[in-house]
């Protein structure tokens, strides 16, 4: 593709944002930040790198980047980290006060992701000036991306996933995005690694470990002296966590909280909607098939036996897994990709997952094969899943032994994109 009609892409790309931002104004996420979105309150200061991480959990990862950045480098780094949201944001600011006051010799500074306006862009980049830019899992900016290539960044797109709809979408102007496209790739998977090669060239693309394994590496369950829910769920009870259930299977996952209570009316179960502002849709269920509940904000001291807690409060899954002797992941009984059941099983809880989880294949087949997690066909088999998992519980320290194994196999990830950000650094 000519550099004319590249220009001519942009220009119009250019005119769509132009007439779109007094819209994007109106929306309430949006305004949190607005003035860094549109650098309309100035710029963020000049530096070595510019890290992307689009929401709280690429933050997250951004964060475990940060820690192996300290080591590659002698000289002073400075860091700008932007993300998309507000979760991201918070994330960031965290991430910055605790590594700005280690005196590793990084100075972070968070901002948002400014939109993607080919202007606004090249007015960010050509007063950041970073040397490199790290992209993390898979944002395809034409704005940013052009703006890179025009100051010469060399850009470099970490922890890659690109699924079969996706490559579906650039293949329609394979030329354009490769133009544009980041200098070097490290993806997740093989698989991910070859979608990727089709449209941005195999040269150009490696596979790594996925950083998510380095956030959970020293994860683990906090001990119940410390666990924040000690005084709502009692030790010893049949404790159930529904994890992050969403929406679209709300029918499947109340016949399942039905078919559970039913079958063991002393459990006290534990829902967690993934959305908390589909709590209502949650009462209306379970009202519909018959299942007493209470809200979580609602409830007081110590939940007796058949209790079933509708959560909407945030913050709390966590420590829930830790006191749970039994747990579902959502977003698994409806094709929706699934949710983390990781998080669960370094906790020391056995998950039980629905047959969609592809979201999650980076984790690997090998951890349904080796029992650590237990995929079910559906709401039936989940069911017999977790009546088995209360029936025969498992020690949570062996439970937790186990996952801590699984995840130690594939950790390095974080360290191999500090040494390719240190790499194209190092170049100039």
């Amino acid at each position: 593709m000519g550099k004319a009609l590249i220009d001519a892409t942009l220009s119009a790309y250019g005119v769509v944002w132009k007439a779109a931002l007094p819209l994007l104004k109106l929306n309430h996420r949006l305004k949190e930040g607005w003035d860094q979105r549109t650098l309309n309150g100035g710029v963020p200061a000049p530096a070595h790198i510019w890290i992307q991480a689009a929401s709280g959990g690429e933050a997250y990862l951004a964060w475990e980047v940060l820690k192996e950045l300290r080591s590659p480098f002698t000289h002073s780094l400075r860091v700008l980290v932007t993300t998309n949201t507000l979760q991201g944001y918070e994330t960031l600011c965290r991430a910055a006060q605790e590594i700005n006051a280690s005196q590793s010799g990084l100075a972070i500074q968070p901002w948002y992701f400014p939109f993607d306006s080919p202007a606004i862009m090249r007015r960010m980049v050509g007063h950041v000036r970073p040397q490199a830019a790290l992209i993390l899992e898979t944002e395809i900016w034409p704005g940013f991306l052009n703006a890179c290539k025009e100051y010469g960044v060399r850009i470099l797109l970490a922890n890659g996933r690109m699924s079969p709809k996706s490559l579906g979408g650039y293949m329609a102007w394979p030329t354009f995005f490769r133009t544009l496209g980041p200098d070097r790739i490290m993806a997740v998977s093989q698989e991910d690694g070859r979608r990727f090669g089709t449209i941005f060239g195999r040269d150009k693309v490696w596979v790594m470990p996925n950083i998510k394994f380095d956030r959970m590496a020293e994860a683990g369950p906090m001990s119940n002296e410390k666990n924040p829910l000690r005084d709502v769920i009692p030790v010893d009870a049949d404790f159930v966590v529904f994890g992050s259930v969403r929406k679209q299977e709300l029918a499947a996952v109340s016949h399942l909280a039905a078919g559970l209570m039913r079958q063991r009316p002393t459990t006290i179960l534990g829902l967690f909607p993934r959305h908390l502002h589909h709590v209502s849709l949650w009462k209306k269920a379970l009202n519909d098939k018959g299942i007493h509940w209470v809200l979580r904000s609602e409830s007081e001291g110590k939940a007796r036996p058949g209790t079933v807690i509708l959560w909407d409060t945030f913050g709390e899954l966590f420590p829930a897994y830790g006191l749970a002797k039994a747990a579902f992941v959502g977003g698994s009984l409806a094709p929706l990709g699934g949710q983390n059941f990781l998080e669960p099983l370094t906790c020391g809880v056995t998950p039980v997952t629905g047959p969609h989880w592809k979201n999650f294949a980076w984790v690997g087949r090998e951890i349904i094969e080796n029992g650590l997690a237990l995929e079910a066909a559906d709401g039936a088999e989940a069911l017999d899943s977790l009546i088995t998992t209360l029936d025969n519980p498992l020690m949570r320290t062996e439970v937790v032994k186990r996952a801590k194994a699984y995840i130690h196999d594939r950790l390095g990830g974080a360290a191999a994109v500090a040494k390719q950000v240190a790499d194209f650094l190092n170049k100039d």
